[in-house]
């Protein structure tokens, strides 16, 4: 029998959603990429993917938390439909919707997905993660060629559509400039959010 998955788990007063174990990117910081799927006390393993109907099930009553959001050890972008067809639902419930991305969904569906987005997503965090690529590259060891660069167009692109944006970089990484990587974003028109590294959720 197949165990079900951690698909709703809150931290504070957010409520998180893992809706996929896939990636593109093997980040060397990435708690799943040093084999552990723990965050806090959720074991985030998936031995299948939640449809969209477990997924609004497992939120339950969203009521009490100031935002809905969708981040595990996955690039939640990766399920777009399915990630689309729960902000709807919880937008019609009154909730507050944010994505833990990559800033790659652009890359993998070949087509600019932002539009999509617009109405149904309040707030985009997305992993800038460096402030040149080779640094980028080191420590995000990317699938797909052209992963920077569509990123920072992503960056750059997702104001048009979307109220809120951030950029995060992690403080501790080797060889990645803290203030620089603001500048980055600033330049992208966006928001910066320092992470620190070993801390998750």
């Amino acid at each position: 029998m197949t165990a079900s998955p951690t698909i709703a788990y809150p931290i504070g007063d957010r409520l998180y959603l893992s809706i996929t174990d896939r990636c593109t990117l093997a980040c060397r910081f990435c708690p799943k990429t040093k084999g552990t799927m723990q965050v806090h006390d959720y074991d985030l393993s998936m031995d299948y993917r939640p449809t969209t109907k477990e997924i609004i099930t497992a939120m339950g009553d969203i009521s009490s938390y100031s935002s809905i959001v969708f981040c595990g050890y996955g690039e939640p972008t990766l399920r777009l439909k399915v990630l689309l067809e729960v902000a709807r639902e919880i937008k019609n419930l009154g909730g507050q919707v944010r994505i833990n991305t990559d800033g790659l969904a652009n890359l993998v569906n070949k087509r600019n997905v932002l539009p999509e987005m617009s109405g149904l997503i309040d707030s985009l965090s997305i992993s800038l993660n460096a402030q040149n690529e080779m640094v980028y590259n080191r420590h995000c060891d990317p699938a797909l060629i052209g992963s920077w660069e569509a990123m920072l167009e992503f960056l750059a692109l997702a104001p048009q559509w979307i109220p809120e944006v951030t950029a995060t970089a992690i403080n501790g990484l080797e060889g990645v400039d803290i203030e620089e990587c603001r500048r980055l974003a600033e330049q992208c028109g966006v928001k910066f959010r320092q992470r620190e590294l070993g801390l998750v959720g």
